[in-house]
């Protein structure tokens, strides 16, 4: 019986133990993906663990991560989000180092779309390291996104 048991636990150690392992990799490939200048696709998972656990903190935005963040919520049939998704990836691109852009279908994440409202597309979350997140709303144009990454993301002044 004792031997048993200690199997069985043994057993589901060694499970926990790869599932941690698997949620670090998934990390770290997440990561290697944003430092690489791609914009990342987010789950829900990946949301609460890498923006911000609406479940755990349901009264106060707390950031989850070490960089600021554009989140484009968008849909692949969307006319407008195709047009976002090239001036994304641009600047996903050049500004590697200082921000980190994720994407969110919101065909596929309902529950995160509903969290936050989503009720036309693309809508944008800029989101600083501190502070509260901003949302905007239609297609921006690279001009308008270097400007809100500048501005509010980064805290430059402009050079007008």
């Amino acid at each position: 019986m004792v031997a048993m048991a200690l199997i069985l636990v043994s057993c589901s150690m060694s499970a926990k133990s790869e599932k941690s392992e698997k949620n670090e990799t998934e990390k770290n490939e997440t990561e290697k993906v944003a430092a690489q200048g791609e914009v990342v696709a987010l789950n829900k998972a990946d949301f609460l663990s890498k923006v911000y656990n609406y479940e755990k903190n349901q009264t106060e935005w707390v950031y989850e991560g070490n960089k600021p963040c554009i989140i484009d919520f968008y849909a692949d049939w969307c006319g407008p989000c195709k047009k976002v998704s090239p001036i994304l990836k641009e600047l996903a691109a050049q500004y590697k180092d200082d921000i980190v852009i994720y994407k969110i279908d919101v065909d596929k994440e309902k529950e995160l779309a509903a969290a936050f409202g989503i009720q036309s597309i693309p809508t944008l979350l800029f989101i600083p390291k501190t502070g509260k997140p901003q949302i905007a709303q239609g297609a921006l144009s690279k001009e308008q996104f270097v400007e809100q990454i500048n501005k509010f993301l980064l805290g430059k002044k402009s050079s007008l």
